[in-house]
């Protein structure tokens, strides 16, 4: 039976002469489209057929590779360009001799979904760049660019000044240098100016340390180590070896179009007050700061800070932060959660089963995908291709949420520039908390990508899918309950997930621990001496163990699946102490007993009895006891009777 179109939308399919099968009737029922017949060549003979669709508005073009052809064409007619979807490279290429109809529908069903404004920033470049180099090279590069640019050449040798009034040249050695397009600043020392008066060679003035300038645009022609960690991702520093002239030609072409203002997207979102890095000055967690690649993330107290001008959003600190005070942005993980759960179970409304994942990026992974469409055997059938903008952000709780899904496996297909370390610890999780591998396919070819994804063994998708949603722990937790039947299931020691555990023999019940947990895992009870936890909110960020005085605590990597996990459970707890003046019960009895023994009678502030009793007082009796004894050493002399009437009165008469 195929259900009516219900959606206001209509797609426009083609088979590219005729080589890809596509079943418009099937599709419309899974996805709710209305479907135009297949047409086999939009692109060239029958592009008035697609004008005439365009122009009729709300319509989805199913081609990937023709989008600017029909983008001008509606540009042409004045009006709004159609949406596109890529069915071809991604499923109807295939050598897979099963129907594509399921992942067709699962592809353009995603392709429905509403994406998110990417958020951005304006950055303005006025043009300001500073030269790093030495020799006919970097004064060729100048004299280019002082054309177009405000150009300050930095001679890193011995060199004489040229003799130009189209840059400006200096000498000197920079000290630090920090920023990225449009905000870099720049410290020097030995800095030396070109002294213009006189005749002959060029003279510098005497060197001096401590200045400091700034600039849009950094073209580093030295050929010494780079002033950046991970300078390939820092916007506006351009890097070339001097000796190699076609990369110096296209590093003086990249920085002349440096000039305007450009959108810069903010990658990550920042939630301080859920950040765990540290308290009272003592280290938590530091998962961003060892992963950031580009210093973006700074500390800044109890919390970390980011610097959005110079995050390249990689990704990595989202998937690593364990309480969810870094979160992707661009798009949110909602987004993500949400096309997941849209493929997996489009694909099985069409009559699809055990989908398998493919998780790649936008530009190594896209291309190796479309080589493999048009050269070799493409994907499989139930391989589903599925891009993200930041391949290390698809950390555990993501590929947890594509399994819980219904998706039997999770690829991720690495790529030249990929963060392997991020990725591998990730994958390594969500093996241990899903119970199933995540495989990595390290390969740049597409021949073998196809060939590794033909000779895997699909796996079986779990049985009742679940619904993606809320934050990444807790989709993480409803997602392993799904696939793992295991109540305690021990994890690397990396994971943001486990157990605290106190030597009771040691502790004391001083509650610091208490006092520091930033996410509120350890609690007290205003009641008695006891020490509280709820494994569901343990971070494993260490702090409590790093500031036990007794370091009666220990860390156990773990995720408790049973619902003992929500609730609050006592570590440790003691009899509290009895005041014995009103009765009251404060602190607690073996503290207050062990005090008492190694300060009465053998302190100086203890030595009388009456001294010594106040240990064992509540702080209401205390203060009372200490106020009213004889030998306190703060009480001041007698107060003076208050004077009556009758004292002046009676002073008159004596006169």
């Amino acid at each position: 039976m195929t259900s009516q179109p219900t959606h206001g939308k209509r797609l426009i399919s083609c088979d590219c002469s005729g080589t890809q099968q596509i079943d418009p009737e099937a599709i419309s029922a899974a996805t709710g489209l209305s479907c135009s017949k297949v047409h086999t060549a939009l692109c060239t003979h029958e592009i008035a057929i697609a004008k005439e669709a365009i122009c009729s508005g709300d319509v989805i073009i199913a081609c990937g590779q023709e989008t600017e052809r029909f983008q001008e064409l509606a540009y042409d007619h004045n009006v709004s360009a159609p949406e596109f979807v890529d069915i071809r490279d991604r499923a109807g290429w295939t050598a897979d001799k099963t129907a594509p109809t399921p992942k067709m529908s699962a592809l353009i069903a995603e392709g429905l979904l509403p994406r998110p404004e990417p958020k951005v920033r304006d950055i303005t470049s006025e043009g300001t760049c500073l030269i790093i180099g030495t020799g006919p090279v970097a004064i060729d590069a100048a004299t280019q660019l002082a054309e177009v640019l405000s150009v300050t050449l930095l001679l890193t040798a011995a060199d004489d000044a040229p003799v130009s009034g189209s840059f400006d040249t200096v000498k000197g050695q920079i000290s630090r240098a920090a920023g990225s397009l449009a905000h870099f600043e720049i410290h020097f020392d030995a800095l030396q100016e070109v002294d213009p008066t006189g005749r002959g060679a060029q003279r510098f003035t005497a060197p001096q340390d401590g200045a400091q300038s700034h600039c849009d645009i950094i073209l580093d022609l030295s050929g010494n180590s780079p002033l950046f960690p991970a300078h390939e991702k820092r916007d506006g520093y351009l890097r070339a070896d001097p000796k190699h002239a076609p990369s110096v030609a296209k590093a003086v072409f990249d920085a002349a179009q440096m000039v305007g203002t450009f959108e810069k997207p903010l990658y990550v979102k920042l939630e301080e007050s859920l950040c765990a890095h540290s308290r009272a000055e003592q280290a938590a967690c530091s998962n961003c700061l060892n992963a950031c690649p580009t210093g973006a993330i700074t500390s800044a107290g109890d919390h970390v800070a980011i610097d959005p001008l110079i995050c390249a959003g990689c990704g990595a600190c989202s998937s690593l932060c364990p309480s969810g005070a870094i979160t992707y942005d661009a798009p949110p993980v909602d987004d993500t959660f949400r096309r997941l759960e849209t493929l997996a179970r489009t694909y099985r409304n069409a009559g699809g089963q055990n989908p398998r994942l493919l998780v790649h990026d936008d530009e190594h992974g896209a291309e190796t995908i479309q080589l493999s469409a048009r050269f070799g055997r493409g994907l499989p059938s139930d391989v589903i291709p599925f891009a993200v903008s930041a391949l290390a952000g698809f950390g555990h709780a993501e590929m947890l949420a594509a399994f819980g899904a219904g998706f039997a496996d999770v690829h991720v297909l690495l790529s030249p520039k990929s963060d392997r370390a991020t990725i591998t610890q990730e994958a390594a999780l969500a093996a241990a908390l899903s119970g199933r591998a995540v495989p990595l396919l390290d390969v740049t070819d597409p021949d073998a990508m196809s060939d590794a994804l033909y000779d895997a063994t699909p796996s079986i998708a779990v049985e009742t899918p679940i619904l993606p949603i809320g934050t990444r722990r807790q989709v993480t937790r409803t997602a392993t309950k799904a696939l793992n039947p295991t109540d305690i299931i021990t994890l690397p020691e990396t994971a943001p997930y486990g157990a605290v555990l106190v030597d009771t023999d040691a502790c004391t019940l001083c509650l610091s621990c208490v006092s520091l947990c930033p996410s509120g895992a350890l609690a007290d009870n205003p009641d008695m001496p006891q020490l509280r936890f709820q494994e569901d909110a343990c971070l494993q960020c260490g702090l409590c163990s790093n500031i036990c005085p007794e370091k009666a605590i220990t860390l156990e990597p773990r995720l408790n699946t049973t619902d003992t996990a929500l609730t609050q459970i006592v570590l440790n707890e003691e009899e509290p102490f009895a005041c014995i003046e009103c009765g009251s019960l404060f602190g607690v009895k073996s503290t207050i007993e062990m005090i008492t023994e190694k300060l009465a009678g053998k302190h100086a502030m203890f030595g009388n009895p009456d001294a010594a009793k106040m240990i064992q007082m509540c702080d209401n009796c205390r203060i009372q006891a200490q106020y009213h004894s004889t030998d306190n050493p703060l009480t001041g002399a007698e107060r003076p009777r208050v004077r009556t009437t009758d004292d002046y009165l009676s002073k008159r008469r004596d006169h």
